[in-house]
């Protein structure tokens, strides 16, 4: 294996672990049928999923057009994040982060609650917390933690706008995209380097480590006593669309089939993950998605078959 072995563990520990949140989460916020009247008396059936702070999908739901409309909305999401990056706006997308990763966290820990008062609120007021020392303090330690509760919450939202062919479909678009931008366009390395870089922020887990070079570099100042020592720190990052979309395929599978196909999907994710960390090299780009959608579709043939 070409990266130190530590680290690639850890990042599919991870990711492995942030998919089974997923699916705690997306169990906690079930489908519920209730019976409700309507204005003029008639009875009728609604879908609840009790979602907080306004994110509770329409009841005219058609997962063909939140197909469409999610991936206008991803578009337009990428389109506005190249503008603000090109202005220098690093107020605007910090705080356009900060707001993101306090619902979404809301929403995972609101799961966690739910049998408390107030529940959706005493989540907030722990995700703000969170969000505000992830976005501005930049502590390694709380970014991670939070990562680990944000693509629940941002699935929570997702998997009830979507069905099997819809979101495989979508898995599809976002293959592609990845593979352009990183092969092509390079515009994912330009984001990656520009959060890291100017925002001190990744949307993802990232985990700076240092090689064996400069391990041994270090070890010499220390013999040396020399200060002001510079080491180069390498990092190891997982982009967030990576840990959430396979979320989303597992939830809406979850739904469908069972919890056992669902945790399917999840283990077809994180191995075709651990493949792409096998043959890949260090210090290069590589498009994630792809290879994590190969497993989930495995894993999905596995689960009709089943």
């Amino acid at each position: 294996m070409k990266h130190t072995l530590k680290i690639v563990l850890l990042l599919l520990g991870m990711f492995f672990l942030t998919q089974l949140i997923g699916l705690a989460v997306l169990q906690a916020y079930a489908p519920e049928i209730k019976q409700v009247k309507d204005a003029e008396g008639n009875i009728i059936n609604i879908t609840e999923y009790n979602l907080p702070y306004g994110t509770e999908p329409p009841q005219d739901n058609d997962p063909k057009i939140n197909l469409i409309s999610i991936i206008i909305a991803l578009l337009i999401a990428i389109a506005l994040m190249f503008f603000l990056m090109r202005f220098q706006a690093q107020i605007i997308i910090r705080l356009w982060f900060f707001i993101i990763v306090s619902i979404a966290v809301g929403i995972t820990l609101n799961a966690a609650f739910f049998n408390l008062p107030s529940a959706q609120w005493i989540a907030l007021l722990i995700a703000l917390p969170l969000a505000f020392f992830k976005i501005y303090k930049r502590n390694i330690l709380v970014h991670n933690f939070t990562e680990l509760m944000i693509y629940p919450g941002i699935a929570a939202i997702f998997v009830p706008l979507l069905n099997i062919w819809t979101v495989v479909l979508l898995l599809v678009f976002i293959s592609l995209y990845d593979m352009y931008a990183v092969w092509h366009s390079g515009f994912m390395q330009k984001m990656a380097k520009y959060q890291i870089q100017h925002l001190r922020i990744f949307s993802g887990f990232f985990i700076p480590y240092l090689g064996k070079k400069e391990q041994e570099q270090l070890a010499s100042s220390k013999t040396k006593k020399v200060k002001d020592k510079k080491v180069k720190v390498s990092v190891a990052i997982l982009g967030g669309g990576d840990v959430v979309f396979p979320i989303i395929l597992a939830g809406v599978v979850l739904r469908q089939f069972g919890l056992f196909e669902a945790l399917l999907i999840a283990i077809g994710a994180t191995l075709a993950l651990a493949g792409l960390f096998y043959y890949s090299e260090k210090g290069k780009f590589y498009p994630a998605m792809p290879f994590i959608s190969a497993g989930c579709f495995i894993a999905l043939i596995l689960a009709y078959i089943i």
